[in-house]
């Protein structure tokens, strides 16, 4: 796996190379620059990258070699690659596997994640989550049985990691983990890495319901990034203007599974190991994308109650709520309307 990155690296510094010899001046300077969007399928979803550059040639090299970064991860991070890194460590339990920077990276965000959200966060769910992706082909419940078993190899305290030597050991045979809940966040803010080094500062990355921006287009105060309407009177969506600042949104729109007249989400609580019932979505704004896509899922678990004091204990991040039981409730915490674009502003 390590050559694999240093071939990603050799990528991006042949092409950084090669943007400076077509147009130094036009790279630096950024004089007349213009809007690029791309696009490819990675990671289950498809990954969105626009950007400001000087002109096609550069863009077309920046994105050629952001998107083979995502690729990467992929292959590191997958638990639908039987010879992913992270599979072949979890085919090692009881042992200290040293592993990449990238996953000793992502891993250390999970468990800064885990104990901030009491586990409602946990990416030892693997055997839960497979049990589900069962459950939507086949329309059936797992088996009480089953259930006990997989959250038996639950626990995010059975992942120790030593920085010392990037080594991971999984203390229980049977483990496997999911990134599904992180990977998309983190994916899309190395992107946005790669992006920087070619010297394009106003980007927006997005990964589904996973974006990451930086700087502000040309002549504007920010990214308008537009969010579902979450109430069905409500005739138009929330607009965020951001800047230097990722956000994410998880909820069960579109992925869910209904058995025997009761709806069941495909983002399982790992305490319970039953997908989340009632519909629900969580947007989370923070400054890291792989802490945005990761609180958006935990904060599903946890509900607004649990999930408020979670946000508000910490001022770098701010949320919205919506929840759709036997009525519709919305609910934002105290910073989350500094990013919205009011009305007034949006009809200009």
């Amino acid at each position: 796996m390590r050559v694999h990155l240093f071939a990603v690296c050799c990528i991006v510094a042949a092409a950084l190379v090669a943007v400076n010899a077509l147009d130094p001046a036009r790279a630096r300077s950024g004089e007349s620059l213009r809007r690029f969007e791309f696009s490819e399928p990675h990671m289950g979803t498809t990954f969105r990258i626009v950007f400001y550059a000087p002109n096609e040639t550069v863009a077309k090299e920046a994105a050629r070699v952001a998107f083979a970064r995502i690729a990467e991860l992929n292959r590191i991070m997958s638990d639908y690659l039987d010879d992913s890194e992270l599979m072949r460590l979890c085919k090692k339990p009881n042992e200290w596997v040293r592993v990449s920077d990238d996953l000793f990276a992502i891993l250390g965000r999970a468990r800064k994640l885990s104990i901030a959200t009491d586990g409602a966060f946990d990416i030892t769910v693997g055997p839960v989550v497979r049990l589900w992706r069962r459950a939507r082909r086949t329309l059936e419940l797992p088996s009480v049985d089953a259930l006990q078993k997989a959250l038996a190899l639950v626990g995010y305290r059975n992942v120790e990691l030593d920085p010392a030597t990037n080594s991971v050991r999984l203390n229980v045979a049977g483990m496997l983990l999911d990134l599904g809940g992180i990977a998309k966040g983190y994916a899309a803010e190395a992107a946005q890495r790669v992006l920087s080094g070619f010297g394009f500062s106003q980007a927006l990355v997005a990964a589904g319901g996973d974006i990451v921006v930086t700087e502000a287009p040309p002549d504007a105060k920010g990214w308008k990034i537009a969010l579902e309407a979450p109430l069905k009177d409500q005739t138009s969506p929330t607009t965020l203007l951001l800047k230097n600042a990722a956000v994410s949104t998880s909820g069960d729109a579109s992925q869910f599974v209904t058995i025997d007249g009761k709806r069941y989400s495909h983002i399982v609580d790992p305490k319970t190991g039953f997908g989340i019932v009632g519909r629900r979505a969580v947007t989370v704004i923070a400054t890291d994308g792989a802490f945005a896509d990761g609180y958006a899922s935990a904060l599903c678990v946890m509900g607004i109650e649990k999930g408020m004091k979670v946000i508000e204990g910490d001022p770098r991040r701010a949320a919205r709520f919506v929840e759709v039981d036997n009525k519709e409730t919305i609910a934002t915490s105290s910073r989350f309307e500094r990013y919205v674009q009011s009305e007034k502003k949006r009809d200009r």
